[in-house]
């Protein structure tokens, strides 16, 4: 038999089969979750960091542009309508945006007053007009009562103090007619004055226009020369349309620029897709002291913006003062990118499109050059002014491929 401390000695092989294997699978597993953190590592921090430019828009004819200038739109003609006549403004039958003809009635002030004085004036005009018949009937009667006494005084049958009595006669009576005609005409130049003094209570359009303010409503106390507590002055204000124009203010120093009759491009704020003709039409001859800038007013060539769309009075514009006037085709749109985003892709000119972080290859055909940019179109697919494209695309970006926008400096 074994001695017990030998069996003490003995090595359990199986013990130390079992420890090994244990340590390889904590090895393993560990060996795993680093293959799993790296994987997720790569995929949050694996995208590449890219710089990008924006699709734009540009015209062909800014290249012969000398000078840019902002202004507003203004109204040439221009009118804040208002009657000689005082009271209280008893209708009112347009509204802003009122499309007016010239004479066409606006507004009417109270008149039954005025309304009296005429009928009263008319009146004594009839009255003037029946001692016109009257005299003229005495002057028939004088007249041949006259001619029948100098008859007789000529055959010796009348006394001579008669017939200057039929002659005195005669003559009163031509002078009751020249009175009563003079009468008449007073009466109808006081029918007249009355009648202006009506007309100045209808307000009538001066021209044809637009209703751009109403500054006065029914009940209100039109007083239009004088500024009286709670009176108002003009009822509304009118503007020509047709008579729209861009005030720009231009610098002196770049008066030599500009010149009546140049032609010009117009851009609108509230149209930013739309370009508008305009010329020149004249420079105001005086330098603003404060701002040294001289006023420039350019007319409208172009007028409707269509679609329902109208170009309105104090609307910001810009203006571009052209060397020479442009073509048709040379005012159209077309769409520019930076040089620096174009890739070469199998021999081909492409562009990476960055949507919702993920990138979209676009082939492009160029076909010349604007400036500092390329006009460029999409093949198949349209690039769109206000797309975000990368900006020097390496030979690492490749189509879907998932990217992260570098931050700006």
């Amino acid at each position: 038999m074994s001695s017990p401390g030998l069996q003490a000695l003995r090595i359990d092989r199986a013990a130390g089969g079992r420890s090994k294997t244990r340590r390889w699978r904590r090895w393993l597993l560990a060996a795993a979750l680093l293959l799993i953190v790296a994987a997720l590592v790569g995929r949050g921090f694996g995208e590449p960091n890219v710089e990008t430019v924006t699709v734009g828009s540009a015209y062909p004819y800014q290249g012969l542009t000398l000078l840019n200038a902002a202004g507003y739109v203004v109204a040439q003609r221009k009118a804040a309508i208002a009657s000689k006549a005082s009271g209280r403004l008893e209708w009112l039958g347009v509204v802003e945006g009122s499309v007016v003809k010239r004479g066409e009635v606006i507004a009417r002030i109270e008149n039954q007053d005025v309304t009296a004085s005429l009928a009263q004036a008319r009146a004594n005009v009839a009255v003037a007009r029946a001692g016109i018949n009257q005299a003229q009937a005495e002057m028939t009667d004088a007249a041949a009562a006259n001619r029948r006494t100098q008859d007789l005084a000529a055959q010796k049958y009348l006394s001579a103090s008669a017939v200057d009595a039929a002659q005195a006669r005669y003559l009163k009576a031509s002078a009751a007619e020249t009175s009563a005609r003079a009468a008449l005409a007073a009466a109808q130049a006081n029918a007249n004055v009355a009648e202006v003094a009506l007309a100045q209570t209808l307000i009538r359009a001066p021209f044809d226009g637009v209703v751009l303010t109403k500054n006065a409503n029914v009940g209100d106390t039109v007083t239009p020369f004088s500024s009286s507590l709670d009176t108002k002055g003009a009822v509304v204000t009118v503007a020509d349309m047709d008579t729209l124009e861009v005030e720009a203010d231009v610098s002196e120093a770049n008066l030599q620029k500009i010149r009546v009759d140049q032609p010009c491009e117009i851009q609108l704020d509230a149209f930013p897709e739309r370009r508008f003709r305009g010329v020149v039409s004249r420079l105001v001859p005086t330098v603003d002291r404060a701002k040294a800038t001289v006023m420039t007013k350019v007319r409208f060539v172009d007028r409707d913006p269509g679609q329902g769309a109208r170009i309105l009075p104090e609307m910001s514009a810009k203006v571009a003062f052209l060397s020479q006037a442009v073509a048709p085709e040379q005012r159209r749109p077309r769409t520019v990118v930076n040089p620096l985003a174009l890739a070469k892709r199998d021999g081909k000119s492409v562009v990476f499109v960055v949507n919702e972080g993920r990138l979209k290859m676009v082939e492009v055909a160029s076909a010349e050059t604007l400036g500092e940019a390329l006009v460029v179109s999409g093949v198949g697919v349209p690039l769109r002014a206000g797309d975000k494209l990368v900006l020097k695309p390496d030979d690492k970006l490749v189509d879907g491929m998932a990217v992260k926008l570098a931050a700006k400096q």
